[in-house]
């Protein structure tokens, strides 16, 4: 799959959105093989239909498990209901650094102040059991990069991940979650996580659930 990184103007419509979702949540489909697969049939649409011949041409012993509309309909339902967006690889939100690397999610699920994913970022991540000084060290790169303008970029885990993003909250701060919107972890982080919400993100590729 191809993408203008200058056409600002590319956006996926609500039935494209779904026919990618549906692809990448099909079994066996990672973001390679999802840009394989639309390079090759043109359309994520056209890539569904071929999926079961695929299967079978590959020597596959049971039918491939291809995501339904009614499942990626539910999924998308779930995100509306917390206010999440999927931004697809290509987008003006979609994050420019992200999309540079060859596995780039196709979709990423953005819940929060989308704008901040089209700034410069920093990841800032380390040890979850974190002494006092690292802390103290984080939390003033944190807010100086910021500052700066610079989005700080981290994983809402313990230690120094929680750090980085307290002293970023003010200026805007991006959580990447590992298991979803709807499964935060660690729990006792979803108070962080609403507090960043307001203008900074939290983005996720895992599925609902």
């Amino acid at each position: 799959m191809e993408v203008d990184q200058n056409n600002q103007g590319f956006r996926l419509g609500d039935e494209q959105r779904l026919d990618w979702l549906r692809l990448i949540r099909s079994q066996n489909v990672g973001p390679r093989t999802f840009r394989a697969l639309i390079n090759h049939y043109g359309g994520a649409r056209s890539a569904l239909a071929a999926l079961p011949s695929l299967a079978r041409r590959g020597g596959a012993d049971a039918a491939m498990k291809i995501c339904s509309l009614a499942e990626a309909e539910r999924e998308m339902a779930a995100a509306n209901k917390l206010g999440v967006d999927f931004v697809a690889l290509g987008e003006v939100a979609y994050p420019a650094r992200l999309q540079m690397i060859d596995d780039a999610p196709p979709l990423i699920a953005v819940r929060g102040h989308a704008a901040v994913l089209t700034q410069p970022m920093v990841a800032v991540v380390g040890s979850r059991n974190a002494s006092g000084a690292g802390l103290k060290f984080t939390q003033q790169i944190a807010r100086e990069l910021g500052e700066a303008g610079i989005a700080v970029t981290s994983g809402l885990a313990r230690g120094i991940d929680a750090a980085a993003h307290h002293a970023s909250l003010a200026t805007g701060t991006v959580a990447v979650l590992a298991g979803g919107h709807d499964r935060i972890y660690p729990s006792e982080h979803t108070a962080l996580l609403e507090a960043l919400l307001p203008s900074g993100a939290a983005i996720s590729e895992m599925p609902f659930g």
